[in-house]
């Protein structure tokens, strides 16, 4: 692990290098090569930030203070604002995880999440999602999320390293997803 990162909840003083960290690694702005490394698809504008740091479900990790890496966590109904959410949940009767019964309260969205590439491998993401979870947990008991099937890289990340489970797949827009789970009561060991 990188030595001297702070994890914090994020602030309305964070938005600005938030929005610079997504303009890096949003999918329409990378070549089909760039993409391979792994790719953001959700952008965020300044209201929105704003809502999601105000219902505190933005987690930022910082390198002297510059933002290298944030995961966005909230309720599903900030996320319905886009369509990809709003179908995500019409799937939730079909789909099963452990014990649960999956519902828009017992569950939020997790993600996107970004990691500056030149801190990717570094083993930033298992404290930056334990750091998350704990802030969470008492809310939702269960996190769902879906990464489109070509960014291998995010799920390898979410599978191998956070033990994520995929629980299903879905077809939007043109583009093919998985659909994963996680236990909000299990840390990341």
């Amino acid at each position: 692990m990188i030595e001297n990162i702070e994890l914090e909840v994020a602030k309305l003083s964070d938005i600005d290098g938030i929005l610079a960290l997504q303009e890096l690694y949003l999918v329409s702005n990378l070549s089909e090569e760039e993409k391979v490394a792994g790719f953001v698809t959700t952008p965020f504008s300044i209201p929105q930030l704003t809502e999601v740091i105000g219902q505190q479900g933005l987690f930022l990790a910082k390198d002297n203070n510059k933002i290298i890496a944030y995961i966005v966590a909230a309720g599903w109904d900030f996320f319905n604002q886009w369509p990809i959410f709003k179908h995500m949940t019409t799937l939730f009767p079909n789909l099963t995880f452990l014990n649960f019964d999956i519902t828009t309260t017992n569950s939020f969205q997790y993600g996107p999440i970004c990691i500056d590439k030149a801190y990717r491998g570094k083993g930033l993401i298992t404290p930056l999602f334990e750091f998350m979870r704990i802030h969470l947990v008492k809310r939702y008991p269960l996190a769902l999320t879906f990464i489109n099937k070509t960014n291998i890289p995010s799920t390898k990340a979410h599978t191998e390293k956070l033990k994520w489970t995929i629980i299903a797949d879905f077809h939007f827009n043109n583009n093919n997803y998985f659909i994963l789970a996680y236990d909000m009561n299990q840390p990341v060991s």
